[in-house]
């Protein structure tokens, strides 16, 4: 599956820069599979061999997925849009990040194909959803980054249990997500206004 999850990321990238009617709710859409897939294609069906906790992890992503669902394609308050700053810079180096840096990374450290881990698994799209969710217009509701820096936390431990250093990307994406989660609104200045 790391190839059609892989070619879902470019896709979600594609419609963030190629802005269309529908980008946002495609967006969503991708998250939302992208999400799913951890909880069943990754948690449930392999992880809970290793670890009993899994069955944890996969509600976890499942609720994650519900939100993406919920506030992007039920509700459509995610909208995403391709502009400069920080957050867009931020965003833009955990999508890169996530789709090519992380399983070269991998890679040069001896895990290969189709060992490794890479985009697609919980790691990774971990990386890429708060990159992803970086170029969201404000306001934005804050539910959508819970879940995603939650597993930052969890997830930046493989970088020293099972020596994935690339997992160490999940701290900086943690704490993007911090920021974007207690900062969520504009603040409006009008020029001449006191």
């Amino acid at each position: 599956m790391q190839l059609p999850l892989l070619a879902l990321g470019v896709l979600a990238v594609v419609l963030l820069i190629r802005q269309r009617r529908y980008s946002s709710v495609g967006i969503s859409v991708i998250l939302t599979g992208l999400w799913i897939w951890q909880a069943l294609g990754y948690h449930l069906a392999f992880f809970t061999v290793i670890n009993p906790l899994a069955y944890g992890f996969a509600a976890l992503f499942f609720a994650g997925a519900l939100t993406f669902f919920w506030q992007g394609v039920t509700c459509k308050k995610l909208i995403f849009k391709h502009t400069t700053g920080w957050r867009q810079w931020a965003g833009s180096s955990l999508i890169f990040f996530a789709l090519a840096i992380y399983p070269a990374w991998t890679y040069l450290e001896g895990h290969h194909y189709p060992a490794f881990p890479t985009f697609g698994l919980p790691c990774p799209t971990t990386l890429f959803s708060i990159g992803i969710l970086a170029f969201l217009v404000k306001p934005y509701p804050r539910s959508v980054f819970v879940i995603p820096i939650l597993w930052c936390f969890v997830g930046s431990q493989a970088a020293f249990v099972f020596a994935v250093r690339a997992d160490l990307g999940l701290i900086v994406a943690a704490v993007v997500g911090l920021i974007m989660l207690v900062q969520p609104k504009v603040v409006e200045v009008s020029l001449g206004k006191t």
